[in-house]
């Protein structure tokens, strides 16, 4: 519906969104109620409630929608909204990188789309329309992203023929590689905790707790401790598989002919996710322990206004490819930097002293480990000779991560990127644009300034705002800072004293 000097309301079914999610939880509450013993007339008055509040809550949101508005002007986009408080927002077009368009179950029944308008910009940058046609959003979209210079720049790379269109499509059996991710187990077994909470004292009540209790107790110990452990893990595994379909199923990449990087994927909430390729700054290839076990990697975005003011780690809108088989995420991310391929040896070696600080660190870890097995022998919690295996295992075992992460540690320069990679947890492979990098800082403690070793540091705008290669001798990383970025170090150096040859 147009107004004057061409603003329009949202579309009108977003009304609806809030009530129907307002009333869908009174069916299964009111037989819960109903199971715990509650009277049907107290079950009628609570159902009664709830749909008053319901119908308030439809007269507040009507209102919302039809004192809100917003324009797409020739300069700025618009919006204003708010009743007895009126709120005016405004972004400069040229100023817009990124249109995302968000769709969850209800949106879809109703055929809306949520679209979000970022700048790239950290706090005010992103303006939201909630909710339009989504044919109305896929239009915007498309008006908004479609600008003169990205044409032009599309023109440009045409000759990159296959770079352009599909980059990468998700195939149904890299859904097994989200088995492997820790992330969403723990995700997974949080949902889990936080739904055993809200019905504790149901559980309570109908004796399931005493029941495990007398199951636990009447099995031997090896059992009641390996089954919950087994069982854990299924449902971690099982519960990440599951949650990887809702996330990814239907993952496209594409390269727009408007020079953006478009990521579609969900199963009930359908998400469309865009990124400029102007502020692509680099990419990231990250393997999880357990991902990196079994062949598996992510391939993530650094790009200027990604990262998140919560601990400087970047939202999910950085994903470019979800866990899929090493070679595919290295593939995808050569063609997201438009090279040949993606740098995955070749790395200069750091010194031994770097082998050295992450063995030592590794077994100043394991020590309190150790330290708890001696002092539980002593006092008799368990056997002596469990105990004793105890200490050389967790050293073995932190030697091992030890010279692990050493293997992972290494450094290039690959054409126009500095390459780093770093990390036994979590290995992450980072490619930099050189022209990226705005500055450098060298970090050194007291125990790396006793071996000769710094901490190259990159700054950068884009993700965390750092490149770290750790472990670099001292006089090395200052070749590699200006070999990098020729010049940039030159105003902060001074020259070396003259050697003087002369006998005395």
């Amino acid at each position: 519906m147009s107004g004057p000097a061409g603003w329009r309301r949202l579309d009108g079914r977003v009304v609806l969104v809030p009530v129907v999610l307002a009333l869908l939880p009174l069916v299964p509450t009111a037989a819960v109620m109903l199971v715990a013993g509650t009277k049907p007339a107290g079950v009628a008055v609570m159902a009664g409630i709830w749909a008053a509040c319901a119908a308030l809550l439809a007269v507040a949101t009507g209102l919302d929608w039809w004192f809100g508005s917003y324009r797409i002007g020739e300069e700025r986009v618009e919006l204003r909204k708010g009743v007895l408080s009126r709120n005016h927002r405004s972004l400069p077009r040229d100023r817009i990188r990124s249109v995302d368009l968000t769709a969850d179950p209800m949106h879809r029944v109703l055929g809306l789309s949520v679209v979000k308008i970022g700048t790239g910009a950290q706090g005010d940058g992103e303006l939201k329309l909630d909710a339009l046609a989504r044919s109305d959003a896929e239009r915007i979209r498309a008006a908004l992203l479609l600008r003169e210079s990205t044409a032009d720049g599309a023109a440009d790379d045409a000759s990159d023929g296959p770079r352009d269109g599909e980059l990468a499509r998700l195939r149904p059996v890299w859904l097994l590689y989200s088995g492997a991710t820790m992330s969403l187990i723990l995700a997974v077994w949080g949902a889990i905790a936080s739904a055993f909470g809200s019905f504790s004292e149901l559980l309570a009540k109908f004796g399931v707790y005493r029941l495990v209790g007398e199951e636990i107790r009447a099995v031997p110990l090896w059992l009641a401790i390996g089954a919950p452990v087994v069982a854990v893990v299924l449902v971690g595994v099982l519960g990440s598989l599951l949650l990887s379909v809702e996330l990814w199923w239907g993952f496209t990449l594409t390269r727009e002919s408007t020079g953006t990087l478009r990521v579609r994927r969900g199963l009930l909430t359908q998400r469309s996710i865009s990124l400029e390729e102007s502020r692509l700054r680099g990419v990231e290839l990250a393997e999880p322990l357990l991902l990196r076990w079994v062949g598996g990697a992510r391939t993530n975005a650094i790009a200027t206004g990604l990262s998140d003011a919560e601990g400087g780690k970047q939202p999910d809108a950085k994903t470019l490819l979800p866990p899929a088989p090493r070679a595919e995420a290295r593939r995808v991310a050569a063609e997201v930097l438009r090279e040949e391929n993606f740098p995955a040896d070749g790395f200069t070696a750091h010194p031994r002293a770097a082998l050295r600080r992450r063995i030592t660190w590794g077994l100043l870890v394991a020590l309190p480990f150790a330290a708890a097995a001696v002092v539980a022998a002593v006092l008799g919690w368990i056997p002596l000779a469990p105990a004793a295996a105890v200490v050389p295992s967790v050293a073995l075992l932190a030697t091992a991560f030890g010279i692990d992460a050493y293997r992972n540690l290494g450094h290039r320069l690959h054409g126009a990127y500095l390459v780093g990679r770093r990390g036994t947890g979590l290995r992450r492979t980072v490619a930099l644009r050189r022209d990226g990098i705005i500055g450098w800082r060298f970090e050194q403690s007291v125990f790396q300034r006793r071996s000769g070793l710094l901490d190259v540091v990159a700054t950068t705008a884009a993700g965390s705002g750092r490149c770290t290669i750790p472990d670099v001798r001292a006089g090395n990383g200052l070749l590699l800072a200006e070999e990098a970025v020729p010049g940039l170090l030159t105003p902060f150096l001074e020259p070396a004293p003259p050697i003087n040859t002369r006998e005395e």
